[in-house]
């Protein structure tokens, strides 16, 4: 069971990012005037975009831990700082996304040793809508809202049984894919993602979680010299709850700067 230390501390994301697959439409038109189809596609588009645009770049990353008791009070919070980046590597024809921290600041270690939950890569649930994933949800065509004079499609995400998934909890060895389903945030025109709201509901309490939500902004940033405004993670915040325990971890991304890192990988038969 999770609530047990050595497996209830790890959560991560599977980043296998390859060929196109099938999308599942629900409701049709979108609110903007655009077709489901349409707003779709350009997300598509923009994210297989992003992709690449993430892996030539490296932000800081504050994480921000915290266990919850019952009635909600913290039992302990912990605070770390990181160099960030995610590593783009191409190997056997399959695209896959890495991600490297290197410790700026760690949190001191715990003398009640109270048990951490250890969250990574739920800032790229934008991989749902990439070609590789799109295929195991269904979609369907939301209300319009308008923000900062910006016309904004909700676009809500059901995930079909049986299907790949871009996230997995690891327990005792094992990978379970996670059932998501939520909303987006999505820019008709343009694809842009803003914002990602998603949870499991209770379909996995057979291995001992509870709940899991989540929930990632994304903001325009910019770079000098370049024209194109790029939409990057700008926080993520997950909680996850068993039968015995409650955790909440926070992640903040800032201070984006272009870095460069290009790997080969190769086979040497001996």
């Amino acid at each position: 069971m999770m609530s047990t230390p050595h497996c209830g501390n790890w959560m991560r994301r599977c980043f296998q990012v390859a060929a196109l697959a099938g999308v599942c439409l629900g409701s049709f038109p979108s609110s903007a005037g655009s077709s489901l189809e349409e707003v779709l596609a350009r997300a598509s588009l923009r994210v297989s975009g992003l992709v690449e645009q993430f892996s030539d770049v490296k932000c800081t990353e504050q994480v921000r831990q915290q266990k919850l008791a019952e009635n909600g009070k913290v039992e302990r919070d912990a605070q770390s700082t990181y160099d960030y980046l995610v590593i783009l590597t191409n190997a056997g024809g399959e695209l896959s996304l890495n991600e490297s921290r290197l410790p700026l600041h760690e949190a001191k270690a715990d003398k009640k040793n109270t048990s951490l939950l250890i969250t990574n890569g739920f800032a790229t649930l934008f991989l749902i809508f990439h070609p590789y994933y799109a295929g195991s949800f269904q979609f369907t065509a939301g209300e319009l809202e308008v923000t900062g004079g910006h016309k904004i499609d909700k676009i809500s995400f059901q995930y079909v049984r049986g299907r790949r998934s871009p996230a997995v909890l690891a327990l005792r060895g094992r990978e379970y894919p996670l059932p998501l389903s939520g909303t987006a945030w999505i820019d008709p025109e343009t694809g842009a993602i803003a914002r990602i709201d998603a949870d499991i509901g209770n379909r996995m309490e057979d291995v001992g979680l509870k709940t899991m939500y989540s929930a990632v902004n994304y903001a325009p940033v910019v770079f000098r010299g370049v024209k194109e405004t790029y939409w990057f993670p700008a926080d993520a915040q997950v909680e996850v709850e068993t039968e015995r325990q409650h955790w909440r971890n926070t992640h903040v991304f800032t201070d984006y700067r272009r870095f460069s890192v290009s790997t080969e990988e190769q086979v040497v038969n001996q």
